[in-house]
C-alpha cells in the first residue's frame, strides 16, 4: 500500500489556506497542472473527494477538512524531523518544545532565552502557550519536552514536577485611583477588576483569594495574557491581579500604581518534564537554565 505523499498533502493545505489552485501554484512555485495532478492523485489515494471547485475558489469537503486538520500536524512533524536530522548532522543539539502557562512572566522569558543562547547556542526553544493541565497531558504524549505549569498539578504517570517559583501577587491599579495599601478583597470587589480566563489555574487562584474573604465578585473582563491585563490598568480601565515579577518594569510608570495584597496571595509554579527517557542534550540544557531562574 502506498504511503501518504507529503508534497501532495502540502498542496491540499495550500489550497485550503489560499482558496484557489492558482494561488497555491504560485505560493508553492509549481505549475498549475502539477497542482491539479497532486489533488487528483491524493483523492485517488484517499478514495474520497477532497475539494469542490467553485466559480471563485475551491472549498474543502468534510473529508478534505479532516485531512487538512490532521495533515497540518504531519507537515509540522516532518519539518521538525528534517530540522532534527540537520542539527544532529552539524553537531547542534536540536529543538526543545516548551509549554508556558498563563501568568509566566513575559519579563523573565526573554532573559531565560538569552541565557540559554549564551550557554547552548545549538538549542532552539519553541514556546507554546498552553494551559497547565493540557501541558501535563502533552508531556505524556511527547508533544512537549518541558512545561512551566501552575502548581500543584494532579499526578501524571511518568511526569516529574520540580518546584520552580513562588511569586507574590499584587494589584496593578490605574494611577488615578485612591487605593489603600494593602489592597483587600473587600475593597477590590467593589471596583472594576480584570482576571485571567476561566480555563486557567490563575483564575481559580484569584477566585479563591476573594472566596476565602467571603466575596465572589465577577471580573469586569477575562483575558489570557498578562500583557493585555497590564494594558487595561495603564489605560485606567480596570485593576488587574498579577504576579509581582510581571509588573516590576512598571514600578516607575506614571499611569499605574502597584499595591500588595492582604491577605497575601502567592503564585506557585513548577517545571514539568518526562522521567524517561532521562533528560539529555537540549532538554537538559533548558532545565538547567530554568533552574537558574528558580527562587
Amino acid at each position: 500500500m502506498r504511503n501518504l505523499n507529503l508534497d501532495q498533502l502540502q498542496t491540499l493545505v495550500a489550497i485550503a489556506d489560499l482558496g484557489t489552485f492558482a494561488a497555491a501554484a504560485q505560493a508553492l512555485h509549481l505549475a498549475p497542472p502539477t497542482i491539479s495532478l497532486h489533488i487528483k492523485e491524493l483523492e485517488s489515494r484517499m478514495e474520497a473527494a477532497l475539494l469542490v471547485r467553485g466559480r471563485r475558489q475551491a472549498e474543502l469537503t468534510p473529508a478534505g477538512e479532516a485531512l487538512v486538520q490532521e495533515g497540518r500536524k504531519l507537515l509540522a512533524a516532518s519539518d521538525d524531523l528534517i530540522d532534527l536530522v540537520r542539527r544532529r548532522a552539524s553537531g547542534r543539539e536540536g529543538i526543545v518544545r516548551v509549554g508556558v502557562s498563563a501568568g509566566v512572566s513575559t519579563r523573565l522569558l526573554p532573559l531565560m532565552l538569552q541565557s540559554l543562547a549564551a550557554r547552548s547556542p545549538g538549542v532552539e526553544v519553541r514556546l507554546e502557550a498552553v494551559a497547565s493541565a493540557d501541558a501535563m497531558l502533552r508531556l505524556k504524549a511527547a508533544t512537549l519536552d518541558v512545561a512551566i505549569v501552575a502548581s500543584p498539578q494532579p499526578p501524571v504517570a511518568g511526569i516529574g514536577l520540580t518546584p520552580w517559583r513562588n511569586d507574590p501577587m499584587v494589584a496593578l491599579l490605574p494611577a488615578a485611583w485612591d487605593a489603600p495599601d494593602p489592597v483587600t478583597p473587600g475593597w477590590l470587589a467593589e471596583r472594576r477588576w480584570a482576571s485571567f480566563a476561566p480555563a486557567t489555574q490563575m483564575h481559580g487562584l484569584i477566585a479563591a483569594w476573594f472566596g476565602q474573604a467571603g466575596y465572589h465578585p465577577r471580573p469586569f473582563l477575562t483575558l489570557s495574557y498578562p500583557g493585555a491585563l497590564k494594558s487595561l490598568a495603564a489605560a485606567s480601565q480596570s485593576a488587574a491581579l498579577l504576579p509581582l515579577e510581571e509588573v516590576e518594569d512598571l514600578r516607575d510608570a506614571p499611569g499605574v500604581q502597584i499595591r500588595p495584597l492582604s491577605p497575601p496571595l502567592m503564585r506557585p509554579m513548577a517545571v514539568a518534564h518526562r522521567h524517561a527517557p532521562a533528560p539529555h542534550g537540549g532538554v537538559a540544557q533548558v532545565l538547567a537554565v530554568l533552574g537558574e531562574f528558580a527562587d
